[in-house]
């Protein structure tokens, strides 16, 4: 396994970053404790949850998972880089949501709770709270920085715009502020490349590529749904956006095919290869899924085939 630091900060990373959005709900608990326990023997540090996941159930319902997994020792908490998040609904209340320092730090010490550890790793705010200044976000950072109940801070989903005037404020009061960001990023979805990227850059902000494979659409899905075995695939994003991208991700499965590499693999190794990227989180739903996910380490492909994989679907 390849580790990187995370942004600017001397804390270290796996490239894979394991998600949890399906833990406990698309993927028995027994199951999701296994995926961990793989995750962790190849090598896999950085586990990504939020407080909201598992709503399916009750919110915090992951986050209650992966406490009850830390629990089993091993030093299972010690050995992972844990980041949750904070900004969804919580309850039907106004104040238990968004970014204002009251739900920042209570927030923070219910998933520590749910989470049954001491300390979050990376606490990342989920989206950009426009009625929340800097000021008041920091402010509420440094408390949980000061308590040792946070290590790092990260973001989510933000704007380039929003990604400077946050780091900005944080320069003034002499914080460290964000180290990583975690955006949408995939063959598909290449919008941050405009400006985020270049901002995330400038200020020393790793950047963790969420949905690789664009809801499974990368994943070979016209292939899948013409045998009929499609199931991630055939719903979600990746059937919003197949009809504006048919020709491209026929191109790109018989591309794929020529080089015999799966879809999946070549297009998470993509990710992987893009300037500023740290690590790309997957949200495995079975051990084979994740098996998969780590051959994508594996592949040592040249950069004009990158180039070529990229032209197919710049021209679409």
């Amino acid at each position: 396994m390849e580790y990187v630091n995370l942004g600017r900060s001397a804390q270290v990373v796996s490239r894979l970053c394991l998600g949890t959005l399906n833990f406990g709900v698309r993927t028995t608990k027994s199951d999701s404790f296994r995926i961990m326990d793989t995750a962790l023997d190849r090598g896999i540090n950085f586990l990504d949850t939020a407080n909201d996941y598992g709503w399916q159930v009750h919110r915090g319902f992951t986050e209650e998972l992966l406490g009850e997994w830390f629990q089993l020792g091993d030093r299972r908490r010690d050995r992972m880089v844990l980041g949750t998040k904070v900004f969804n609904p919580m309850s039907d209340w106004p104040n238990d949501r968004g970014l204002s320092a009251r739900n920042i730090i209570s927030s923070c010490e219910q998933s520590l709770r749910r989470l049954r550890t001491d300390w979050i790793d990376l606490y990342q705010m989920h989206h950009v709270d426009p009625s929340a200044t800097w000021d008041e976000v920091w402010q509420a950072m440094e408390v949980l920085t000061s308590q040792g109940k946070i290590r790092y801070v990260g973001s989510s989903n933000f704007p380039a715009w929003n990604l400077a005037a946050a780091q900005e404020a944080a320069i003034r009061r002499s914080y460290l502020g964000i180290v990583s960001e975690q955006c949408s990023y995939n063959l598909v979805t290449r919008h941050v490349e405009a400006e985020l990227l270049p901002a995330a850059n400038a200020y020393g902000v790793g950047v963790v590529a969420w949905s690789p494979l664009h809801g499974g659409l990368l994943s070979g899905a016209l292939r899948k749904l013409a045998q009929g075995t499609a199931v991630k695939s055939s719903q979600g994003r990746a059937m919003e956006t197949l009809p504006k991208v048919r020709k491209a991700v026929d191109e790109f499965e018989r591309r794929c095919g020529e080089l015999g590499i799966p879809p999946a693999d070549l297009a998470l190794h993509w990710v992987l290869t893009r300037p500023g990227v740290t690590a790309a989180a997957v949200g495995p739903r079975t051990i084979d899924h994740l098996e998969d996910a780590t051959r994508a380490l594996d592949l040592d492909l040249p950069a004009d085939l990158m180039r070529e994989i990229s032209e197919i679907f710049d021209s679409h």
